[in-house]
Parts: C-alpha cells; structure tokens; sequence
C-alpha cells in the first residue's frame, strides 16, 4: 500500500463523472467523526463514489477502525490507516499490508473530487501487482499535501496525462485551487478520492507533522479511539 505513481490500464476504470456543466448531486451525503488521540475530525462521504461509499459506512458501523494506528505519515504529503494489525502491533511489527479479503474497483469523479487538501482517497497495492488500480478494502489516506506554483502545476498536469494516458486531466481551476489550497496532484486519476475533511483539518496538519521512523510509522503511536457515523 506504498507505491503512488505507475501506468494504468484504461478500459478497466470505472468513469464517473457527470458531463461537463452538470450539476452535483444535492442527495445528503453520510459524514463520519474520527475520534484520535490527536483530536477529532469529521469525513463527508461523497455519493459518486458509491462503492467506496459504502464499504467505508460497513467497516465503521463494525467498529473496524476504533484502534487501528495511523502506520504512515509523510510530512507536507499524507497521514494513511486502516491496516488491522496495527490494533496490537509492538513497534518492531511490519505494517502496510493488512486489510479485508477484498479490494474495491477503482471509481473516479474527476474534475469534481480530487487530491486537494483533506481530500480522503483508497491506497492500494502498486501498479505493477494491480494493474486495475483497485482500492484496498480498509486502508485509506487523508491529503496534506502543499501549494504548487504555477509552473509547478503545468509539469503536475502533463504528468497527470502521462500516468494516465491522456485519460486524467488537471483543469483550470483545479490548477487554481492546488495552488491556493495546496495538495498532491501527481496522484489525479490513479486513486479513488471518496470523501474529505469537513472539520478538523488542523488535526491532520498537526499528525502530518509528527516525527516519523524511517519506514515512515510515527515514532509515537498516533491512534484512532473511535470513529462513528454521523446518523
């Protein structure tokens, strides 16, 4: 669940972005609160990405995450959780590879929802294993990311197209707003964004910042305690 950057297979993805001009859903969409030993914050779940959507509402009315570590932080990029042996796992225990015995294709609502900061997007397995792109079934990331010029922007976007084979595009004004707001870019069209941070985003941008191993786990246990939908 590591790797961030291969080609993709095209005809696979499952597209679903609504035509140009069209208006988003108005449907009420689920919001989830995250309570962590570094304070709370609180996920909207988007309805275009359905799949995802609700696989996330399952494991978090289980109980699935309530203990799981925060096993990834990188400083100015992202915070990652949902593998299950980091519930009781001693600071030698190997982390990154647990999850349910499913994965999830790959859904994609672009330009609408993408990696800006405190979006929330599925990790998964590298493309060289997983030429899909499919989404791990419980292992996910919530963007930190940082601001990008706007030369920065124009190498992010023709970079979005490599990866994607013309497939993904950057915008305008999702140019616009990585450079205001700040984010990942280069991961457009490769992973499924399925929510954001509506409240608490200060709470990831203190966790982004903790020190870390150099396998990248904190060197003191960030956790979630609980998470609860919002009903």
């Amino acid at each position: 669940m590591r790797h961030i950057i291969y080609p993709i297979l095209l005809l696979l993805c499952a597209f679903l972005a609504l035509p140009e001009g069209q208006a988003k859903t108005t449907d009420k969409r689920p919001k989830v609160i995250f309570t962590t030993t570094m304070g709370e914050f609180t996920i909207e779940l988007f309805n275009e990405t359905p799949q995802h959507r609700d696989n996330f509402l399952k494991l978090v009315r289980e109980g699935y995450y309530d203990g799981f570590l925060f096993h990834r932080i990188i400083r100015n990029f992202m915070v990652q959780t949902g593998d299950p042996h980091s519930r009781n796992a001693t600071p030698e225990t190997p982390l990154g590879e647990g999850g349910p015995d499913y994965t999830l294709p790959l859904e994609l609502d672009l330009p609408y929802h993408y990696h800006y900061r405190g979006a929330v997007a599925a990790a998964r397995e590298p493309d060289e294993v997983n030429p899909e792109r499919r989404s791990s079934g419980s292992q996910f990331y919530v963007v930190w990311g940082k601001t990008h010029t706007p030369r920065e922007m124009s190498a992010m976007a023709d970079f979005v197209s490599e990866q994607t084979g013309g497939y993904a595009e950057i915008t305008p004004e999702m140019s616009q707003d990585y450079q205001s707001r700040g984010g990942t870019p280069h991961l457009d069209g490769q992973y499924t964004v399925f929510g954001e941070v509506i409240k608490g985003l200060s709470v990831i941008g203190k966790m982004h910042k903790v020190p870390t191993h150099p396998n990248d786990r904190p060197i003191a246990d960030v956790r979630i305690i609980s998470a609860k939908v919002l009903e």
